[in-house]
Order: C-alpha cells, then structure tokens, then sequence
C-alpha cells in the first residue's frame, strides 16, 4: 500500500513539474510584442455567445452558403457545396490553366490564412492542411464567378446554362439576395487575400491591383465607391462594406478607442468602466445627457435636412440644421447593421464608428411619431412595414450600440443639439413658427388680429388725447 502510495506522489510531482515547464515556456508568448504580432493577423472572429443571446443569433449564421471553415459542413448548407464545386471548375475552364497552379497559389499564404481565424478548428491544421487549401481554392473561385456574374449585369450569358439553378440569370437574381446575406456575416468570412491569389492565378497579363479588387467587393455588394479610395486590399467582405458604410473619417474626428494615453487618463478609462460595469450589475444604467428625440428636436426648432453623402459620417448640426444621410430600412438592414457592429466590437484596429452613430439615431427615434417625422423629411425609407417595426428593429440594435466618446466629431454633435433644445428661446420660436407662420390662413388671421389691435390702439389714443388738451 505504501509503496503505490508514494509511485502515485512521484507521478503527481513528475506532472506537475512537467506542467510547470510547459507553463515556463508559454511566458515566452506573453511579450507584447510577440503578442501584438499574433493579434494582428487574427481579423476573423467569432461572435461571442453574449452577444447572440441579446441581439438575434441568426443574424450571425448563414443561411444559404458556407464561406470559410467556421460554418463548413453544417447540414442547412451543405447543398450548395455542389455548386460552389462547378464554379471551381468554371472558373478553371475559363482561365485554360490547371488546378494545381491555383493550389499552389493558395498554399503559399496559407499560414497567413490560418492566422486570420479566431478559434480555427483541428480538423483544417497540421495532416489536414489539405483540406483547408482546398476549401480556400473552392470558395475563392466561387466568389469570383459571382463578380464575373455580376459585372455582367447586362448579358445575360453568364456563361451556365440557360437553366442553372443557381448561376442562370434567372436564379441568380433569385437567390443573390440571400448569397449577399451571407456574405457580410461575421463569421462567414474569407479573407480577401484568397481572392487575390485567385485572380493572380487567373490572370496571364497584368493583374489586377487592390484598390480595383476592393471595387469589384463593392459592387458585387451593391454598395457605392466612397470618394476614399483604398489602395490597400480590405480584410474581407464585411470589412469593405464597413469602410464604405463609414466612408471619409473627417480629420477632427478623435479615435474612438483607447489608444496609449497617460497613465492618469488610464486610470479614469478604467474607473469607469469599472462604474458602468457596476450600474449594469444593478440593473442601473450610467448617468448619460438625454438627446431629445425627432419629435422633441422639431420642436425646438431644429430643422432636418438630407446630407448629400451616402456616409454616416455626413451626420452634421450647423446653424440649427440637422444634417442626415438618408437611412434605408430593408429586409438585410438588421443582418447588416449587427455584424458590422459586432466587428467593431471584436477587431481591435476598427473604431466605433457605425456603434456610436447607431446609438444616436435610437435616441432620435423613440417612438413611431419619430419615424414618420424622418420619414417625411426624406430621411428614412421604410420597406420593412410599418414605423413600429424601425422601433423595434432599433431597440435590438441599441444593445450594441456605444456611447460617442466625448472628443469624437458625433460627441460634439450631441452635444451641440442638446445645447440648442435647452435654450428656451429656440422653443418659443419654434413654437411660433409652427403655431402661426405654417399655415398661410393662420398667418392672414394673425396679421388682421395684429392690424386690428394696432387700429384699436390708435383709435383709443386719438379719443383720450383731445380731452386732456381741451381739458388744458
């Protein structure tokens, strides 16, 4: 007994010994800037169950097609792996060049495309690399029939037959809307360096460069080329739209994370993380200044105008005038708006832009009155339903939603409307103009009432005035 007794202590001491030193050799990993190197390639992420839970969970699960290992395999995709295969091998007849050499083309990055996903699976490391390149290779030129698809617009030779289930022009049409779902989904990216290397592989003369590969993304998205251009390759699909959802970020805009800062102002980020985190616990929420909403706003005067950018940074206050890019609610938008979020929320080099604007537009629309007000104003479009709806879709979203950091350009803005809905004199003026001057017969009985009174005035003062002179 006591000899298995004492094997058992020196198994025990021999394992934790050996843990130790597989610890020690780990502490070299934790320099930081070994760290920051290993962070920096990591820009696909997955979402965090918190965040599913308080938003909507499918909005971060394609529905139609699998795109990178995050989602491969899962049984409601797996009838399009079919068809991502035939792009493949479209996509080879059309180059006239062997697979192999799109292989190889993948294979030299794909330590680098490893690196790029948060929590990559065993199943696509070490023996099974093979499989990983070959998904990479059949996503890659998949991606790539669907911009040739696209671009061609106008002909209706795709290059499939007349009767493809997915890739005529019929169908396409069809199921584009669901494929462009998908594609914007957090964890449903590639990163864009496998599109690259594919058309690289493709292409016989001068290839391609990146600001024109970023512009095919954007319009096999469907969304408009911002006057910034990007002469750098974008991450991924999601991260193009965001760039382009943002646009030109003004220079007076301060960075909307925490950078490196004194260690005073350090202390304070972290105190009040500390506090907000403490009133969350309690079910209290930080004390923040209210921004009156759309109705409120009208009637302190602020007038709504539409900016003349599709970007949200076209959000303006100048003068008591609201400037607003014109904001589209459709089927996608909810889907949109909480990956995009969710990856401002999780890559480390992405500022908070889309986050704090949506914040801002949930205060301005508490109920459906705000709705139809902004609507009215040629601010909103709502294809979705009714303004009930944009309500709702807003209190789902606003979960995500960060407050604009005090020296940030919509911090100012804020803080400027609030400013000006305080001023009493803003509000009695507004009321004026909305009580009498917006009705042209309201403003005819005002001007009578107006004449009236001066002429009763008049007539009183040349019938008091003789009788004191007389009485003189």
């Amino acid at each position: 007994m006591d000899g298995s007794v004492s094997a058992s202590r020196v198994e025990g001491k021999s394992n934790c010994s050996s843990s130790v030193v597989e610890m020690e050799k780990l502490l070299e990993d934790t320099s930081p800037s070994v760290e920051m190197a290993r962070w920096k390639q990591r820009y696909i992420y997955r979402v965090p169950e918190f965040i599913k839970k308080m938003t909507n969970r499918e909005a971060y699960q394609p529905q139609f097609v699998s795109l990178g290992p995050l989602h491969h395999g899962e049984p409601h995709l797996l009838p399009m792996e079919e068809h991502k295969r035939r792009a493949m091998l479209h996509m080879v007849n059309w180059t006239g060049k062997p697979l192999t050499e799109f292989v190889a083309a993948i294979e030299e990055v794909a330590d680098e495309l490893e690196a790029a996903y948060d929590g990559l699976d065993d199943r696509w490391r070490g023996v099974n690399r093979s499989s990983f390149v070959q998904m990479m290779v059949t996503d890659g030129c998949f991606l790539f029939e669907l911009i040739k698809i696209q671009l061609s617009l106008l002909d209706d030779d795709t290059g499939y037959a007349a009767n493809d289930p997915i890739f005529s022009r019929s169908s396409f049409d069809n199921f584009w809307p669901m494929m462009r779902n998908d594609m914007i989904v957090m964890e449903n990216q590639i990163p864009l360096v496998v599109l690259e290397r594919i058309i690289f592989a493709a292409c016989s003369g001068t290839p391609p460069s990146a600001t024109m590969i970023n512009n095919w993304v954007r319009d096999l998205l469907n969304v408009p080329r911002v006057d910034q251009s990007m002469n750098n390759l974008g991450l991924h699909f999601l991260d193009i739209l965001h760039r382009t959802y943002c646009g030109i970020t003004p220079e007076a805009a301060a960075p909307q994370k925490p950078a490196s800062c004194c260690r005073q102002q350090l202390l304070q980020w972290a105190s009040s993380c500390c506090s907000r985190a403490a009133g969350a616990a309690t079910g209290q929420r930080c004390f923040e200044p209210r921004t009156p909403c759309a109705v409120e706003l009208n009637e302190a005067g602020i007038q709504f105008e539409k900016s003349n950018t599709q970007s949200i940074n076209g959000l303006d206050f100048v003068n008591g005038v609201l400037s607003m890019p014109l904001f589209m609610f459709h089927d996608q938008t909810e889907v949109e708006l909480l990956n995009l979020m969710a990856f401002e929320w999780l890559h480390p080099d992405a500022e908070y832009n889309v986050c704090s604007y949506i914040f801002f537009l949930d205060k301005i629309t508490e109920s459906e009155r705000d709705v139809a007000l902004l609507r009215s104003k040629q601010l909103f479009v709502n294809i979705i339903g009714s303004d009930k709806a944009v309500v709702e879709m807003f209190n789902t979203l606003t979960k995500l939603t960060r407050l604009p950091d005090n020296g940030s350009r919509l911090g100012h803005l804020q803080r400027d409307v609030n400013t000006h809905c305080k001023k009493r004199r803003n509000k009695w003026c507004a009321m004026f103009m909305n009580n009498y001057l917006s009705n042209p017969w309201v403003f005819i009985s005002l001007m009578a009432a107006v004449i009236l009174l001066i002429a009763t005035i008049m007539q009183t003062i040349y019938t008091v005035v003789p009788f004191y002179t007389r009485k003189d």
